[in-house]
């Protein structure tokens, strides 16, 4: 490919010399650009020798080559003749078209030298006419103006003498700036003429003009002028050549003061935010705070540009009042911001103080007050969404604590079920509340929020994140789980952490679980869909539900804990009471177990409020296999056994025999996972319940009596206990535990015959009904 390309490109070089050397007359001209080589053997070259080429080419080629050679140089002439042929062929055509041209060129050319001659006679005919009438006129015109001069002079001497008249109406009218004017344009006659023609004049006019002195100096340091008069004095005085240096601190003391007056005080942002958000017209036709204090922050500007103009080297303290003022304005804005504040009344005070800022930056630029407020914004801004947060943390933990939770209302109402459904309505409509407020910032069309766009929005995102781990620490909190860093968060309204209602903390757990499943989620979609964007890591969903999960999970829980502390706590005042040595023999169920079952009953009013039921099976000993069967005859076997056999023959014939028998006694699975549903939590606290029930057992030492009073009591529980638990078989197991805890611990283990056990359990149940009955007619 290389070899064929060669002697094209060749070609196309002899192709482009000879096209130019055709064209140019000079021979010399084309060496500079062609790159032809001044061999001999250059058949284009001007030194070209055919002889010594023909020999060249005889000596290095064969007849194959030469015939070659000639093949292609009859192609080259004929492309050439080709190519000259065209060439000339254009240049005719372009030729004759040039031909044509020069034709119609001097057809249209033909009779213009008479127009011209034409119109030249015409010109200077008119140029004579306009002679003529300026010398018949030029009398006239020098009179003319020399009365225009005349009346003008006139003019100027009656305003003179009209001058004194005229400061005398400023006077009256306080038009002290028009007095100036007249008096400084006057000043250039009263100079050269003011000793002679008009001396009386003059006079009378510095008369007047330090009578208006005399008032600008006292409306310069009057203070119910306002700022912009005094500067408008101060500007009159230095036109009047009055030296006003020496005033100047005076004057910039005067200013700094009134900055109290331009503050915007958290008592008054309020009305200013009312004002600011009505309408334009309402606002040029209603003199409110929002147009006042625009109007005097105005006049503060107008202030600062004429002390600027009058007292160059100030600039450096205006800037600091400027600066000040810009600064005091955003540090009440924090002020303001503490208590609760809508969105729309923030953004009507931030449009205050930016209005503010553009009107000082104005007048003096180099202050940079627009970056300083700028980054105040900033603060500002990111402190109103914290703060907004924090009230709805505020709103949602006063929604729970403002209802008077006492143990009648839990068990007769439903008070828990009020104050959860209260709760969650207060987080689901106080967020849809900051997501509305959120949404006008966003909207906000002020320059300089739409700069910070992507910064609010990872604020918000971010916001929401902090608010949710808050919102989890403080129901922990609130439930008496953790303590808090701050001490007085460690009383909650009056109440110590161990005196708050257990059905608090089962609403705050069942609330975690509200959080996790619909509030989170909820929220999360709400940020896709209008504040995406910003720090895209700031809010987690994912790990939000995580830790609500847990807490809810903890909170659940120390509700079952709570609880059965209580519970522990009676049963140990119980055992701790009596004297189970010398114990009498037992006439009726113990009260203890009254009090057991009504705080299990309140644990079930509570749950059955808060939380749902759930696939409700009773496991039942029977369900497990046969070794439980084997147990229960060998437990009938022995109480007929004892009672044929001797007190202490008995006593180790028992202990052996219930030690052999939990040798093959299914293993019972007592503490399972809890559930967020009724059944599991009360199954959960009857379990620990007798749990605490038996070790209590083992910590005393009973006599046949006191033996046959625990038997009494816990034959008496069974029943009850089955009918609120999901898992007889565990409760029965831990029934019978505590039977064989007492008998351990027992001297004379001598239960109570099955009739007179069955006797003395149906009187209780007699009169629990009758108690029932009477309780129900009162």
């Amino acid at each position: 490919m290389a070899t064929e390309a060669a002697p094209m490109d060749e070609k196309a070089k002899r192709m482009r010399d000879l096209l130019s050397s055709f064209y140019t007359p000079d021979p010399s001209i084309s060496t500079s650009v062609s790159s032809i080589s001044t061999s001999f053997d250059n058949i284009n070259g001007p030194s070209f020798d055919a002889d010594q080429y023909m020999d060249l080419m005889i000596k290095k080629s064969n007849l194959d080559v030469l015939l070659q050679r000639h093949v292609q140089m009859a192609a080259e002439i004929k492309n050439l003749d080709t190519d000259l042929q065209m060439l000339v062929y254009e240049n005719y055509n372009k030729f004759i078209s040039a031909t044509d041209t020069i034709k119609r060129m001097k057809s249209n050319i033909f009779g213009m030298e008479g127009n011209m001659d034409q119109l030249l006679h015409k010109i200077m005919s008119v140029q004579s006419r306009s002679d003529g009438v300026n010398t018949s006129l030029f009398e006239k015109r020098e009179h003319i103006e020399k009365l225009h001069r005349t009346r003008n002079l006139l003019r100027k001497v009656q305003f003179i003498y009209d001058l004194p008249a005229r400061l005398q109406k400023c006077i009256k009218s306080e038009a002290y700036g028009d007095a100036v004017r007249f008096y400084t344009g006057a000043m250039p006659i009263l100079k050269v003429y003011g000793d002679t023609s008009f001396r009386d004049c003059r006079r009378a006019s510095e008369e007047a003009i330090e009578i208006i002195i005399k008032n600008l100096q006292t409306k310069l340091f009057s203070d119910s002028e306002s700022i912009q008069a005094r500067a408008e004095a101060a500007v009159l005085l230095k036109q009047l050549d009055v030296p006003i240096d020496s005033l100047k601190d005076k004057l910039l003391e005067k200013l700094e003061q009134s900055l109290d007056g331009l503050q915007i005080n958290p008592e008054e942002a309020s009305k200013l935010a009312e004002h600011n958000t009505s309408s334009k017209d309402e606002e040029s036709n209603n003199q409110g705070p929002a147009k006042i204090h625009e109007d005097a922050v105005r006049g503060f500007s107008e202030a600062m540009r004429a002390y600027r103009e009058i007292f160059p080297d100030s600039e450096e303290r205006l800037f600091k009042l400027a600066r000040a003022l810009t600064t005091t304005h955003f540090e009440n804005m924090e002020l303001y911001i503490r208590k609760r504040v809508s969105a729309a009344d923030f953004l009507g005070i931030f449009r205050i103080i930016w209005e503010d800022v553009v009107l000082m930056d104005e007048v003096l630029p180099e202050a940079a007050l627009s970056d300083l407020s700028a980054e105040a914004a900033q603060v500002t801004l990111k402190q109103f969404v914290a703060r907004t947060f924090s009230h709805l943390q505020q709103d949602i933990s006063d929604t729970i604590l403002k209802f008077d939770i006492n143990q009648k209302e839990v068990v007769d109402g439903e008070v828990l079920k009020v104050v959860l459904e209260a709760s969650g309505k207060a987080i689901l409509q106080g967020t849809t509340d900051i997501f509305q407020d959120f949404r006008q910032l966003l909207d906000e069309n002020t320059g300089i929020f739409v700069k910070m766009n992507d910064l609010i929005i990872g604020w918000i995102q971010k916001g929401f994140q902090d608010f949710f781990r808050s919102l989890e620490s403080h129901f922990l909190v609130l439930s008496g789980k953790t303590s808090s860093l701050n001490e007085t968060e460690g009383l909650i309204e009056g109440k110590s952490s161990d005196k708050i209602h257990a059905g608090l903390i089962l609403v705050l757990a069942q609330l975690s679980v509200v959080i996790e499943q619909k509030v989170i989620p909820r929220i999360a979609e709400e940020i896709t869909a209008s504040f995406s964007g910003g720090n895209a890591q700031a809010f987690i969903p994912g790990e939000l539900c995580r830790v609500f999960h847990a807490a809810s999970e903890k909170l659940l829980q120390h509700y079952i804990d709570t609880r059965t502390q209580k519970i522990s706590n009676v049963l140990r005042k119980r055992f701790k009471t009596p004297n189970w040595v010398k114990h009498k023999e037992p006439r009726e169920v113990h009260m203890y177990v009254d009090m057991l079952l009504q705080q299990l009953e309140e644990v079930g009013k509570e749950v059955k409020q808060i939380l749902p039921q759930g696939t409700f099976r009773k496991h039942k000993r029977s369900d497990s296999n046969g070794s439980n069967t084997t147990t229960s005859s060998r437990s009938t076997t022995l109480h007929s056994d004892k009672m044929a056999r001797s007190n202490s023959q008995r006593a180790r014939s028992q202990l052996f025999e219930t030690h052999l028998a939990k040798l093959f006694k299914q293993k019972v699975e007592i503490f399972t996972k809890v559930e967020f549903t009724q059944e599991s939590v009360v199954t959960t606290t009857v379990k620990l319940c007798l749990k605490s029930l038996q070790e209590y057992v083992r910590l005393q030492t009973f006599n046949r009596s006191g033996f046959q009073q625990i038997q009494l009591d816990i034959q008496f529980l069974k029943a009850p206990l089955k009918e609120t638990v999901e898992d007889e078989a565990a409760v029965d197991f831990l029934l019978d535990e505590v039977i064989v805890a007492a008998s351990e611990r027992c001297l004379d283990v001598t239960p109570l015959e099955p009739p007179i056990l069955d006797k003395l359990i149906q009187a209780k149940l007699a009169k629990s009904k009758e108690h029932n009955n009477i309780t129900a007619s009162s």
